[in-house]
């Protein structure tokens, strides 16, 4: 069986003491646990604590850095590096491994993620089988408003509450 591959989004700034630090860790622990390749920026906040959970589950992960940043190498949990040049690099380089999509809380960077997939996925430049699943109630009112312009979009998404609801949606999908 080929790895599944499963692209983590979320913001860089959390630190151990948030909540979604620790939603980040479950996440990477129980998808490891059931078998899935974690894949995300590499770096700290939520990358570090998807990371250091699917590894403490005996999980990969793959981690996909920007030369551009000057952050130097990827956290000591990441299994393999992926080294790009360039955000748009990067950013093409999580989406073309991932078979599913999971959205965390996060910031401008994150919102280019979720936008991103979002697009290709609401017109039909990306397999349809791929799931994008927001997890948490930060995105709803992002996807609401873009329902009143587009109201098929939020179709495109699905809403999660926590990390065991990720994996099961995850695990029926890929």
């Amino acid at each position: 069986m080929s790895e599944r591959i499963v692209t983590i989004f979320g913001t860089s700034r959390a630190n151990r003491a948030d909540a979604v630090y620790e939603l980040a860790s479950e996440l990477g622990r129980q998808l490891a646990e059931s078998g899935f390749v974690i894949a995300n920026g590499g770096y700290g906040g939520t990358m570090l604590a998807a990371a250091q959970g699917a590894a403490e589950a005996g999980g990969k992960i793959i981690g996909v850095t920007c030369r551009v940043f000057g952050r130097g190498s990827a956290n000591a949990y990441v299994s393999r590096e992926i080294v790009t040049n360039s955000l748009d690099e990067r950013l093409d380089t999580l989406i073309r491994l991932g078979a599913g999509y999971v959205v965390l809380p996060g910031g401008t960077g994150t919102l280019l993620e979720l936008a991103m997939v979002w697009e290709l996925k609401n017109k039909g430049f990306m397999d349809g089988h791929k799931p994008i699943i927001l997890v948490g109630d930060f995105w709803k009112a992002l996807v609401d408003l873009m329902a009143t312009d587009d109201a098929g979009s939020s179709g495109c998404v699905h809403q999660a509450a926590g990390a065991a609801e990720v994996r099961d949606i995850l695990t029926g999908c890929i």
